[in-house]
């Protein structure tokens, strides 16, 4: 029989973030979970320290500096991934996933998908994009099965979907001369 994953996201404080870097580096490919950084391969120290300044900079959320917020997806206790909100314009957000190879499969990925839309339209989005590469066919699928979109576009595949806003945000930006419910 196989276990019902029980998926949270939970904010990312210094403790967190130690814990996450842990995942990364025993658990996942540095080039998933940061851009290209230093000489050589692997994670070296530029890495570890773009890993750390990028969380702590995202720890002011999507109204901070950085206009963005990353989590840490936890299943059952256990440090799963990270997932991101970033503001990109008005009504627009784009987010980014990673898991850890061993939490990869699972359903996951789908459940924390869910939980991040929500807080996207909690915050005011309309609109969640992401963006991933031709050959990434698990993240295209995910964002599919989400219900979004995908184009390609010069080498990258764009995801769409769009967020049903909660009743009161939906209601209040409705335009003058529309009846509300």
């Amino acid at each position: 029989m196989s276990r019902c994953p029980e998926v949270h996201l939970a904010d990312v404080d210094d403790p967190m973030l130690e814990r996450l870097l842990e995942l990364a580096q025993l658990d996942a490919d540095p080039d998933e979970v940061t851009p290209p950084l230093g000489n050589g391969t692997g994670w070296n120290a530029e890495r570890i320290e773009w890993f750390r300044k990028y969380h702590r900079d995202a720890m002011a959320g999507l109204d901070g500096a950085s206009q963005e917020k990353s989590w840490a997806i936890v299943d059952g206790g256990r440090i799963a991934g990270s997932i991101r909100l970033k503001r990109t314009r008005p009504g627009v957000v784009e987010t980014g996933i990673w898991l850890g190879r061993s939490f990869r499969g699972q359903g996951l990925g789908g459940l924390a998908l869910k939980l991040v839309a929500a807080a996207a339209a909690a915050a005011g989005a309309t609109v969640l994009e992401a963006a991933t590469t031709p050959a990434n066919r698990a993240a295209q699928a995910l964002l599919r099965s989400a219900g979004a979109t995908l184009s390609e576009e010069r080498g990258s595949v764009r995801a769409r979907l769009g967020l049903l806003q909660p009743p009161e945000r939906h209601q209040a930006s409705l335009p003058a001369g529309i009846p509300q419910e």
